[in-house]
């Protein structure tokens, strides 16, 4: 799951279309290389050799790229047509870079005449959509929920909370009973492991108005999620000293170890947790929102399939990309790598086999959220100005509202060019 929740910078390059659209000869295809590579593979080669007996004359051609290299890959892709590949997998935080670049083809009619595509959750089409029209297939989806120490609450006779506040009361309650384990592990550059707190307070990170966008990390329900998270940034549950430097990486390792009581940790980190100190005593519910019942919106990260714009072999590119991203081969990476379907029907289809996905299909199906789709996105996750505004705020720098003023001052810099 390295693709999840990456956001890329987009080359800043122009392709044209080529012009053709070829029924025969090889169509190229690069996809995410993953750590544990074969059980994908082993998938795609299924999709391959059917797709290949349905069309005569033609060869598919797939290439594993590694996913830290793959900025460069694909911008060598976008400048030089002769080794572009037709079909590309991305993080679907790059789709309006990669747009307004011109590297991907517009695919509008054909996903709009694609049966499946109906099935597909909002969240999941929106990150294919960029200025109202669709730009690719999304091809899994990752969400992040709230594991906790089953052995912990027990000993503490605690229970899972059913309210961000009590969330905060919990942690605290761990951490005051366990002084050796951090409450709830958080980090100051854990972006998407904050960004639930403002969308449950019912802030947003930007408003979109006319296609064009304006930070939002300044109003009144914005900061009070802001707040929300930095509290939990506090020696009262996890000392800023260690914790504000913390990314989702760090707060994974330190529940995994067993050095926390909970984490908020993506469908995609169960493995992490087999083979850590909590195996046998951990447990999983959706991360809870501001009221009781709620759930608290996630963000929706995930990887997508797409065609190059300069692809000579459109049509057939495009049917490719719907087998990669159908429902067939969605079941299918979901019991070869744990990669969750964006189709609600299969969603909901392999939940009933694998009882650990059910909080994080309880999570999708409640709402989820994405972040700003525009290419400005990609300066500002990689200007790390969210983490900036936790930090210092950790590090009692600023207070909640001026690091709040400042970064929304900073993304609108950003937003404006």
């Amino acid at each position: 799951m390295a693709g999840v929740a990456v956001a890329g910078c987009a080359p800043s390059t122009s392709t044209e279309d080529s012009g053709k659209d070829e029924k025969t000869g090889t169509v190229r295809v690069w996809l995410f290389k993953e750590v544990g590579n074969a059980p994908k593979q082993r998938v795609v080669d299924g999709v391959v050799e059917r797709f290949e007996k349905k069309h005569k004359g033609v060869t598919v051609d797939v290439r594993y790229i590694p996913i830290d290299s793959r900025a460069e890959r694909i911008k060598g892709a976008f400048n030089d047509r002769g080794s572009a590949p037709d079909v590309i997998e991305y993080g679907n935080t790059d789709t309006a870079g990669y747009v307004a670049d011109g590297g991907l083809a517009d695919v509008s009619e054909e996903f709009k005449s694609w049966p499946a595509a109906d099935d597909i959750d909002a969240t999941a089409k929106k990150s294919v959509t960029y200025d109202g029209r669709t730009y690719g297939a999304p091809l899994f989806v990752g969400v992040r929920a709230l594991y906790y120490r089953t052995d912990v609450f027990e000993e503490l006779g605690l229970k899972p909370p059913k309210t961000l506040g009590q969330l905060t009361e919990t942690a605290r309650q761990i951490r005051k009973e366990r002084p050796k384990l951090y409450g709830l592990a958080v980090g100051g550059a854990y972006t998407y492991g904050a960004m639930p707190f403002i969308w449950a307070k019912g802030g947003d990170l930007a408003d979109e108005r006319g296609g064009e966008y304006a930070a939002a990390l300044d109003s009144p329900e914005a900061k009070k999620g802001i707040k929300a998270y930095t509290d939990l940034l506090d020696d009262s549950n996890c000392p800023p000293a260690r914790c504000s430097q913390w990314g989702g990486n760090e707060t994974v390792e330190a529940f995994a170890g067993g050095r926390a009581g909970m984490a908020i940790a993506g469908d995609f980190n169960r493995q992490a947790m087999e083979d850590g100190e909590v195996k046998g005593d951990y447990g999983v519910v959706p991360l809870p929102g501001e009221k009781s019942g709620e759930i608290a919106p996630a963000f929706a990260g995930g990887n997508n399939v797409g065609v190059l714009k300069s692809s000579s072999h459109r049509t057939l590119a495009v049917e490719l990309m719907k087998e990669l991203a159908g429902k067939r081969a969605q079941e299918e990476l979901f019991d070869a790598m744990g990669f969750l379907p964006t189709f609600t029907d299969t969603r909901r289809k392999v939940a009933e086999r694998e009882p650990f996905v059910k909080p994080f299909v309880e999570t999708l199906d409640a709402g989820t959220e994405f972040v700003p789709v525009s290419p400005a996105w990609g300066e500002i996750d990689a200007s790390l100005v969210l983490p900036g505004m936790f930090q210092e705020i950790a590090g009692g720098k600023k207070n909640v509202d001026a690091a709040a003023e400042d970064a929304a001052k900073k993304m609108d810099k950003v937003y404006v060019k």
